[in-house]
Order: C-alpha cells, then structure tokens, then sequence
C-alpha cells in the first residue's frame, strides 16, 4: 500500500511538545500507540490498513519517543500520564470520540484512556497487552536495558550514534527499532524507570466494567506478550473478541492471515459510528476468550 500521509503536526501538552502524524483524509477517529521506545512508525503499515477501512488514523509519539520532547524524569513517564496526552490528542484534533489501539504499552495506555475517559472511546483495539502473566518477564527484559542505560551510560550513546548514522530500511516497524535504541540514555532511562515503577495497568475491576467494543490480538512465544494476558483480558472485558496471531510481528511482516477478522472488527464499529447506535458484536464475530484454567495473580 503507498502512504496516505495527510499531515504531519505537533501540539502543545503541558509546557512539553508532543508529535503526530494522520493517515487518511476522511473517516472515523483513530489513534494508535506505539510500544515502549519505539514510535510511530511501528503502526504506519497498520495505520495505512485502518485508513483502507475508512478511519482517519493519528499516530501519536508519547512524550520522550520518536519526534516528541524529550523527558529526563521518570515521574513524567506513567502510563495514566501517556494516557493523558492520548486525550490532550482528541482535544487538539476536535475529536469527540475515537477508537483507540495499541501494542505492548500502547495497549496498556489505551487501556487506561478506557477507563479514565471512556465516554471518548468507541472501542479498542489492544495488541499484545503486557499485564499480569507478562509482568515478571518484562522486569527481566527491561531492567538489564536500564541498568546499560544508567550504568554503561558511554557505551550506549555510541551504540545509539553508531545506529543513528545507519540509513533506515524501508519496513516502517525495523525504522523503529533502529529508532529506539538511538534515544539518548538519560531519556531511555527515564521512560523504562517511570513505566516499571509507575500504575502500569487499570485493576481487574476497571477492565470488567468496561462497556465498549474491544478486539484484543495476542500470540505465542513471547514471554514479553504472554498469550494467557491476551486471553484473560478479552475474558475480563465483557463481550470482547481474541484473534491469535502466530508472532510477534506478523501484523507487521504478513498481516493479510489475521486481517480478515480484523477489518470485520473494524467494519463493525465504523457502521455503528455510522448511524450513531453503539452495538455490541453478535453471532460468529462475537467470540470470547475464555482461558483455560483460571487465572490466578
């Protein structure tokens, strides 16, 4: 698919200035986020799909990634906070409503967007959320990341320079692994320490009341996305629909397997949107993960 790169902006949250970019002239609000150190780029392809499906899709970059400010503070970097700026994005766009999605920490914070202000969301859209199974893999992951990023402080810049003079390849989501590991320590630090120590998930209870459509996209062999939090969150949140996807990158080397039910999803919530009558899904594009054994944290 050839981009659809409508514009290119920025806008003011807090005293700190946050980038974005839209896909689309026309169509139904959409925002998605991208994971922790990565940026906008991870979602172009499926941004460039969604706006096929009629949606006017907003990549945003939260504070410290891609071509947003830079944040030196672990106290600025929580999830309720990136939640924050994704809602400061509808405020500056005029968007009353959106559906709003996510991978890994763009899930999460879509997640608390749900629940802080969920008369602002039509529905989710949640990739490979990182909750509770995930939790104790993603300390394991991260910490030695932080430890380079506080500790081989020298090391590490050279390592983002040297990756930095790289010319960028022309997959979107590889672009943004390259971008992720060019971010200086300090800021790489900042974001790792504010996500792990912050409010990282809504409770059980807050996703049990949520009300709005939600598909949830999980996979296996990933110990950072555990596939039992996909199934035990679209288990939680009444009515939602699982797609399982066979790793970790196949929405973004070989989505046309999983895309059908997808654009079903989406199909779905922009008619609802359509003729102002929010709908549950019924009949087979209704299915709920239910996992199995019972969960327990």
């Amino acid at each position: 698919m050839q981009p659809t790169l409508v514009e290119i902006g920025s806008f003011d949250y807090r005293g700190r200035r946050l980038a974005y970019e839209i896909y689309g002239h026309h169509g139904q609000p959409c925002v998605l986020l991208h994971g922790i150190l990565l940026d906008a780029l991870v979602n172009r392809e499926l941004a460039l799909r969604f706006a096929a499906e009629g949606y006017r899709v907003a990549l945003l970059d939260l504070l410290g990634h891609g071509r947003s400010e830079r944040s030196r503070d672990p106290k600025d970097h929580r999830t309720d906070f990136y939640a924050d700026q994704v809602l400061a994005l509808l405020d500056h766009l005029g968007w009353p409503q959106a559906l709003i999605g996510g991978v890994s920490l763009g899930a999460i914070t879509a997640l608390q967007v749900a629940v802080r202000a969920p008369r602002r969301v039509r529905a989710l859209f949640l990739e490979m959320p990182v909750l509770e199974w995930s939790a104790p893999w993603a300390t394991v992951i991260l910490a030695p990341i932080l430890f380079a990023a506080r500790v081989l402080r020298p090391g590490y810049r050279r390592l983002g320079k040297a990756l930095a003079r790289m010319p960028r390849p022309r997959e979107a989501w590889l672009a943004s692994l390259l971008n992720a590991v060019t971010i200086e320590p300090e800021t790489a630090a900042a974001i790792l320490h504010g996500v792990m120590v912050g409010p990282i998930a809504p409770t059980e209870m807050q996703r049990q009341a949520l009300t709005m459509p939600v598909l949830v996209v999980g996979h296996t062999g990933d110990w950072l996305h555990d596939r039992q939090d996909a199934e035990a969150l679209a288990w939680q949140i009444p009515g939602a629909r699982l797609v399982l996807v066979r790793h970790v990158l196949e929405l973004r080397t070989n989505p046309d397997r999983p895309w059908p039910e997808i654009r079903e999803f989406l199909r779905q919530i922009a008619t609802a949107a359509d003729d102002g009558k929010p709908r549950r899904h019924s009949g087979r594009a209704e299915r709920l993960a239910r996992p199995t054994k019972r969960m327990k944290y």
